[in-house]
């Protein structure tokens, strides 16, 4: 009985080292980066950036709100670089998300390894690229989500554009350019979140559904109301909407139509 003890013994510290022994080849080192390249495009592009937000403090007034919205687009395409959140991430001593800045590609290590644990080591490292790959399919890309934030900018901008030149918050919602931004703003939110972009007759199927709401949802809930708010009174100083454009404003139709499902429910 003890013979047998010490063989099971035995096996289960073989399959414990053969486990570190594929945990450590499975494991990437030795990368190395430019820190010095990352440091000093890191700082040439703070000074631009510094240099930019000093033009726009005196771009003052309402006729300079044009080129003070383009100064600040263009600090954000700079911060929003990849280049330059590369650099940033090397001068922290972390690993360059865009692949910037890479001297030397980390290598995996050769161990020796059992017959059985070297064929286990590729189809592991297999699974987890297919992993990555499922994962990087879902949501947004990089260049998708900067697309959503800038996306979200330019609507404000442009219909603070048009409602200079005269036009009614009816004709703004209706501007071909405005229309096109804001399909491509929900396909966008769409795709980060399946069901967001959701219209009124979808909130209304919606609002049938009488299950309660849970604790995240009730925070929702709470926050909608607010935002509501804040984006009539928006539309109302900034745009100089009345409550029959407001009404027509396809944000705010989408933003109550939401806040009625959650009514519906609570």
């Amino acid at each position: 009985m003890a013979a047998v003890e010490r063989v099971k013994g035995n096996v289960m510290d073989l399959q414990a080292e053969q486990g570190m022994k594929l945990l450590q080849a499975t494991v990437a080192t030795g990368a190395e980066y430019d820190t010095a390249g990352a440091e000093a495009y890191r700082k040439e592009v703070e000074a631009k950036v510094a240099k930019l937000e000093m033009e726009a403090t005196q771009l003052t007034g309402k006729d300079n709100k044009k080129e003070r919205s383009a100064k600040g687009k263009e600090v954000a395409d700079l911060k929003n670089e990849h280049k330059y959140v590369d650099a940033c991430k090397v001068v922290k001593g972390l690993e360059p998300k865009f692949g910037h800045f890479i001297t030397k590609e980390a290598e995996l290590p050769k161990i020796d390894l059992p017959e059985t644990v070297q064929e286990a080591a590729p189809e592991k490292a297999k699974k987890e690229h297919k992993k990555k790959e499922k994962a990087e399919s879902a949501g947004l890309s990089p260049d998708e989500l900067k697309e959503l934030e800038n996306l979200k900018q330019q609507i404000v901008e442009e219909k603070a554009i048009l409602k200079e030149q005269g036009m009614s918050g009816g004709q703004i919602n209706k501007n071909e350019k405005i229309v096109a931004m804001v399909n491509r703003l929900n396909e966008l939110k769409e795709k980060q979140d399946p069901g967001s972009s959701k219209k009124e007759k979808d909130a209304k199927k919606d609002s049938k559904k009488k299950t309660p709401l849970s604790a995240e949802e009730q925070k929702e809930f709470a926050q909608l109301q607010g935002d509501i708010e804040v984006y009539k009174a928006k539309l109302r100083t900034e745009f100089g909407y009345s409550n029959k454009e407001m009404k027509a404003d396809p944000d705010l139709k989408d933003m109550e139509a939401r806040l009625a499902a959650f009514e519906k429910r609570s």
